[in-house]
């Protein structure tokens, strides 16, 4: 039945045919901006995951470039959903609110409304949702470009020390994919034309974490 969880197959075989569905929020990191849309993470992943067995459905995507965490929000909150519960809900936001300078009281205000309604979409699971850190630009030609890198950098921990404590607090799963980000290697593969964005080969590795977060979502060690 749709919405609801279903048994996967072993590695490598079919289930029941039945699919989980998977929702993504976000901005321009979730759409995928600069890529193709089966190079950005949500699809990267959920591919990952049909290579194991594990059947989805396309990932539904609500993400717009240069989103802050008011804009996903003033569009969740009048979103006509096409079907709930979803089995996963990710959300990676927040870049925005840092770059526009927006403060870390608004951002953690809007967040918690972010992780109530993502909840609801999961079927009032807080355990089916997963929040991604925000990247950190400040590697990127654009941000090295910029007045000062380091004080984005400085800038993006501290909207992720707000998003790891109320994922924490909500008791949510939670991914660093920060980390990631800030490695990019000296073949510039990790970027997109734009200087800013990331390419499928850095989503890749965000996907490869998500993927194994889900698992344990759909298949609970026993």
């Amino acid at each position: 039945m749709s919405g609801t969880l279903n048994r996967p197959g072993q590695p490598g075989e079919k289930n029941s045919g039945e699919v989980y569905r998977y929702l993504a929020l976000g901005d321009s990191y979730t759409i995928g901006e600069g890529v193709p849309p089966a190079e950005g993470y949500p699809r990267q992943a959920v591919q990952l995951l049909k290579q194991e067995g594990f059947f989805f459905r396309e990932p539904s995507i609500l993400a717009v470039t240069g989103w802050t965490t008011g804009d996903l929000l003033s569009a969740v909150e009048r979103w006509a959903v096409p079907e709930v519960p979803f089995d996963i809900v990710s959300l990676l936001i927040g870049v925005n609110n840092q770059y526009q300078g927006r403060t870390l009281q608004e951002y953690e205000e809007q967040f918690i409304r972010l992780l109530a309604i993502s909840g609801e979409f999961a079927g009032h699971r807080p355990d089916h949702v997963v929040v991604l850190s925000i990247p950190d630009y400040s590697v990127t030609p654009f941000g090295r470009a910029s007045a000062n890198p380091v004080v984005i950098s400085r800038g993006i921990e501290s909207f992720n020390e707000v998003n790891r404590k109320l994922a924490m607090q909500h008791q949510v799963l939670y991914i660093d994919i920060t980390g990631d980000s800030r490695e990019i290697p000296a073949d510039q593969g990790f970027i997109t034309e734009d200087g800013l964005h990331y390419s499928g080969k850095q989503y890749a590795r965000w996907a490869a974490k998500l993927a194994m977060e889900i698992k344990t979502i759909i298949r609970p060690v026993s």
